[in-house]
């Protein structure tokens, strides 16, 4: 099924064409307004420079002024061979479509709202048939019951037209055209954009992003380094503000050698509170004592140190590039 972007917004132009997939785009005088296009024709040739197909409109009162119109396009530099002409379906339009066919030039007869006129549309050998399901169904319609139709006949009778599925407004009408079959559709840019997105999608490739930087990522990557070592004479207190500043439940405290004397946790000062009465904030960290500390080594794993944790059952672990301390690795910079 051919993809059409339905847009004439130069934003979303350059931003869809980097699809690289795209056939083409297709173009309505109302989108011109809407975007505040003052030079139509020099948008229109600024765009046919993004895409491999360009579908815009060729309008007039008789079959002869449509054809002049896409006769004048072509003339201030439209590819022929590139440029569909978007013709509303009338007897003169499906005139000028046969006219237009027989110079080998490509036709889009739109603005199609019954089965009888895709069927003129099909007999004046139109490139494009082109249905607006939004719109009828904004009148109360069976739109889907007109495209299935289309396409029936198409295939009954072996007409060479293709059936674009146009004015769509939501995603779940992609899913409607590609079941029944249609040969192209045209899409605005911020349907285009949702087409891939799914939740569960989301969460396995979360999942599988997480897991390769688990097993490939290293802990010096992941260190906290700021705000997080503190010297043992200081207090409690300077222990919990710095804890504060760098949001982690743990820090690392050092000798005059600056060297690890033990790490304290949030989980130490439960314990303290805990175990002794009146307050503990005044409390130097030297009095704590020393204790064994789990240390890993700055270029092991995060997968390693994910072991680390589990194994020795701590939520922070000391980052140690040989004897200098690089930071400290929460449990949940691992999760």
């Amino acid at each position: 099924m051919e993809l059409y972007l339905d847009s004439v917004n130069l934003d979303e132009i350059k931003e869809a064409s980097k699809l690289g997939y795209l056939t083409g785009l297709t173009t309505t005088p109302t989108f011109m307004v809407r975007d505040g296009v003052q030079d139509i024709d020099a948008r229109m040739l600024e765009l046919a420079g993004y895409v491999n197909i360009l579908q815009v409109e060729a309008l007039g009162n008789t079959a002869e002024e449509i054809l002049d119109e896409a006769q004048r396009l072509i003339g201030i530099g439209l590819d022929p061979q590139k440029t569909v002409f978007k013709i509303p379906i009338s007897l003169e339009g499906t005139r000028a479509c046969k006219m237009l066919v027989d110079k080998d030039l490509m036709v889009n007869l739109h603005l199609v709202y019954t089965v009888q006129q895709a069927y003129m549309g099909f007999a004046a050998g139109a490139t494009y048939i082109c249905p607006l399901v939004g719109r009828l169904q904004d009148q109360g319609h069976d739109a889907l019951g007109l495209i299935y139709d289309c396409v029936d006949i198409s295939r009954k009778y072996n007409y060479d037209s293709k059936i674009m599925f146009s004015s769509v407004r939501n995603v779940e009408h992609i899913r409607n055209a590609l079941n029944i079959g249609v040969q192209t559709i045209t899409v605005p840019w911020k349907i285009l954009k949702k087409l891939t997105d799914n939740h569960f999608t989301e969460i396995g490739t979360n999942q599988f992003i997480e897991d390769t930087r688990i097993m490939t990522g290293r802990v010096s990557d992941a260190a906290r380094r700021g705000d997080v070592k503190i010297d043992k004479s200081a207090k409690i207190s300077d222990a919990l503000l710095m804890m504060t500043k760098s949001k982690l439940g743990a820090v690392a405290v050092m000798d005059e050698n600056d060297t690890v004397f033990r790490i304290f946790t949030d989980g130490d000062l439960r314990r303290l509170l805990n175990e002794k009465d009146g307050s503990v904030l005044d409390m130097q960290l030297h009095t704590l004592g020393s204790h064994s500390s789990v240390f890993v080594d700055a270029n092991a794993t995060l997968f390693e140190a994910k072991n680390l944790c589990k194994e020795k059952g701590v939520d922070n672990l000391i980052v140690m590039s040989g004897s200098e301390f690089i930071g400290l690795l929460d449990i949940q910079d691992l999760i």
